[in-house]
């Protein structure tokens, strides 16, 4: 079936089984192996893209279902060549380990900053309008994706000094 992913910017057309997953698509035809295959059922977060804006798990999602969608997968987040401020807290917090979900998690993260800027509030957020960026709601925000390692204190601590930096976002931060 032919389907047309923009991916990273790039537009393909790509001639797809209708039961391809984005995940296989994405790995397997357009050779982006940055996006993991962890459990294959949606419960870990490994899988992780941004389709016009929204965080899915691509294991979880037919490729053909986001014909003409924009999608952003790990390989997409550096800008000019440059790694994110994300990616710079990472590796400066070590939030990860042995790396496997590491893009997942980013990916990830950078959709929750976008979600905090727009005002998304979550279950743990105590006040709808504003929601705040303590470390139960970014917790909270993250629990989706999974870390075998334990990385967790470095993948909220990485996030939290982006949200310092971020002068869009206001609340407590420790």
């Amino acid at each position: 079936m032919p389907t047309v992913l923009t991916v990273n910017g790039a537009r393909h057309t790509l001639d797809l089984d209708p039961r391809t997953s984005l995940l296989d698509a994405l790995r397997h035809h357009l050779g982006l192996t940055g996006t993991k295959k962890g459990c294959d059922h949606g419960q870990c977060g490994a899988c992780t893209v941004i389709v016009n804006g929204v965080r899915i798990n691509a294991c979880l999602a037919l490729a053909v279902m986001h014909d003409e969608d924009e999608i952003t997968t790990v390989e997409g987040l550096e800008a000019e060549a440059a790694l994110s401020p994300l990616q710079r807290n990472f590796i400066r917090h070590d939030g990860f380990q042995c790396g496997y979900c590491t893009p997942g998690q980013l990916v990830s993260a950078t959709a929750m900053l976008d979600e905090l800027r727009d005002g998304w509030p979550s279950h743990a957020s105590d006040n709808l309008s504003e929601p705040q960026h303590t470390r139960a709601e970014i917790a909270e925000r993250m629990s989706g994706n999974l870390c075998r390692c334990g990385c967790y204190p470095g993948i909220v601590a990485a996030i939290q000094d982006v949200l310092e930096a971020d002068e869009g976002l206001t609340g407590e931060t420790r």
